[in-house]
Order: structure tokens, then sequence, then C-alpha cells
């Protein structure tokens, strides 16, 4: 391993067997490190796949927010912080093909913005971009005309994100993201008086505040564990219809909680109680709760319906009466459905060597061209 000052890249030795070792370029935006102190999703997703492909012996890069902490073969800082500026848009683009040219990776793997792509799309080396978010269609149109023919690949963390992409352009696979389940620990059996919990930002789009109208009416104690938004709408829906709620009784709010508080949290809890008022686009708390064997109470939107199998991992409700009665009808959900259910699709081994199986798709097709 190398310190994260150096671009120089140490090159690790074929594996043995038919499995060929790969140079695998990474990229995170610079908003967070990876992997994250606290919340951050998709750089938690990054760090788990670098661990995951230098186990199996593969040579990993990284370029990210400068400072990030996980152990990879080469490092490159993002000179700019401002995903939003076109100056500093311009000036990672640029430093995501320095790197490139420094690390020569056989395949580049963006969890990072499109746009940063744009000063290696002509190359004919692979290119995947990976999709945790909602897609801009402009956007991938735009991409798939200035790349070369061939070279760009795209995936979804769920099918309702890849089907949304897929209407652009380009091609696309569906990749879930997923879970670490040796971090998150199966609970099979909760106290009678376990608590509901609601561990997401304290946002509209997350629905807290039918969170708490639906423990209340279920007569049950809710924790909600995430951080508050300090701005914006978001702040003021916050000030209004949560804040007034907490301290009560049967109502706590915690804050932000890293990987150990949250395995703690969820393998305690008689349900993930998280009704999402938007379309999800994949909610790595669902897959987190499951390790745990914590059933999900959530609303049908986005992806939940692919994670979800109601009456037997979770149940779906739209109001506060459906809600609490699906309170009620926890005692009919199974907790090892719940842990299978995160081990036979959600596990980091299974994922990466999906991702891995693309990477050689993708490499093998660009050496045919």
């Amino acid at each position: 391993m190398v310190g994260h000052d150096d671009a120089l890249a140490i090159r690790r030795p074929a594996l043995t067997g038919s499995a060929i070792a790969m140079r695998i370029l990474l990229a995170a935006d610079p908003i967070l490190p990876v992997p994250p102190a606290g919340y951050g999703g998709i750089e938690r997703i990054v760090a788990t796949l670098i661990a995951e492909f230098r186990d199996r012996g593969h040579t990993v890069g990284l370029i990210g927010k400068r400072g990030s902490p996980a152990p990879v073969d080469a490092f490159f800082p993002w000179p700019g912080d401002n995903v939003a500026g076109r100056l500093d848009t311009l000036r990672n683009a640029f430093a995501l093909r320095r790197a490139t040219a420094q690390f020569r990776p056989d395949v580049v793997h963006s969890f990072a913005r499109l746009a940063y792509l744009t000063a290696i799309q002509r190359s004919g080396r692979p290119k995947i971009m990976s999709y945790q978010r909602h897609v801009g269609p402009s956007t991938v149109r735009w991409a798939v005309r200035l790349a070369r023919p061939g070279t760009l690949h795209f995936t979804g963390c769920s099918d309702f994100i890849r089907a949304l992409g897929a209407q652009s352009g380009g091609e696309w696979t569906a990749i879930p993201n997923f879970v670490d389940l040796r971090v998150y620990t199966f609970a099979p059996q909760v106290a009678p008086d376990a608590p509901l919990v609601f561990l997401s930002r304290l946002d509209a789009i997350k629905g807290p505040h039918l969170a708490i109208a639906v423990a209340r009416a279920s007569g049950r104690k809710l924790i909600l564990a995430g951080n508050r938004p300090v701005g914006g709408t978001d702040a003021a829906y916050f000030d209004r219809e949560v804040a007034p709620h907490l301290g009560r009784p049967g109502v706590e709010w915690i804050g932000e909680v890293n990987d150990a508080q949250k395995n703690a949290l969820l393998g305690q809890a008689a349900a993930l109680l998280l009704p999402i008022q938007w379309d999800e686009p994949f909610g790595i708390v669902f897959a987190e709760a499951l390790a745990c064997g914590t059933p999900i109470l959530t609303c049908a939107r986005g992806a939940a319906p692919e994670i979800v199998e109601p009456g037997k991992t979770g149940l779906f409700f739209a109001t506060v009466a459906e809600g609490a009665a699906a309170v009620a009808g926890l005692g009919n959900l199974d907790r090892t459905a719940c842990r299978r259910r995160a081990e036979s699709h959600y596990g980091a081994r299974g994922c990466a060597e999906q991702y891995l199986s693309l990477y050689r798709s993708r490499i093998d097709a660009a050496a045919g061209a």
C-alpha cells in the first residue's frame, strides 16, 4: 500500500488459475471521505469494494476526497470539492484523466459525477458509470454520444434505477447495493417491548413525521437516528413537523450513528420504520436492517418493492392507520428470512463478484473491438 500523497501505483502479480488480476480505478465524489465516518452510503459501498477487490488480488486505485483513509494501491485526491461548480467540475475531469494516465487501469469505475468522465470518454479504456441516485436523462444522452462506442457502460443500484436510466440510452446493468455481513450481525430475537427504529436523514422525503404518527397510533416507542437538515425547506420541515415531538414520551432522537451503533440499534429493533415519501433508488439501510434480521415497514416507492417481501420480510403501508396495522402484524414476519434475504441478495462478496464479472466482460469486449 502507498501513502495517500503518492500517486504511483504498485503492480500486483497476476492471480493463479483462470482469474486474471485487474487494475481497477474507482472514483467517488469529493463530498465525503472513503470510507465515511458517519453518514455516507455510496462512500461506504466504494470502501467495501476496495477491500473485496484487493482481497482477490486486484490492484485498486481511488480518486476521492482528500484525506480518504481507505487502504488502496494508489490514491489521487480531487482538486475541487464543489460538485455543482463548473470550474471544479472541469478541474476534476482533468484530474481523473491524469490519474488514469498515471495508474493505467484496465477499467475505470465511477460512483462520482458523470461529467468527471468527460476527458477520458474518447479513449478506448472501458468505463463503468454507477448510479446510486436518480438519473439525469440529458446528461446520460450526452455522455453516450461523446463516448467512444462500446466503452461506456452504466449500472443502476436497483432495477428501478436501471429501467429509468435505460430510457435515455446506453447499455445498463442492475447491480444492487450491499452491506458487509460481517459488520451487521443477525439478532434472531428481540424483547417484547422492542422499539421501532427510524434510521435515515430527518428530511421530508424520508417521512419521519409519518413514522412518529404511526408509532403513536400503535403505542410503540420510536427511536429516530440520523442527522437533521440545517438549511432550506427541509430545515423548516424539521422544525415544524419533527422537532415538537422530540423528547416527549415514546419518541427519542439520538442523532447520527456509526456502523457499530447502527448494528446495535437495528439488532434490538422490532422493525425498521422508514415511510419513504419519494422513489428511493435503493436505500442501503433496508439491506442493513435485513442483515440484522429486522423486518422493514415502509411505503411501496422506488426500489422498495424489489427489496421487501411483503408478509415475509416486511410490510408496505400508505396511511397512518395502515402503518399501525403493519406494526400489529410484526409477529407474523420472520427474522431468519430477513437475514437469509440479505445473505442471498445483498452481501458484499456476491455483489463484488457481479462488478468483477462486468469488468471482465467490458475488458474482453474492448480487446476484441
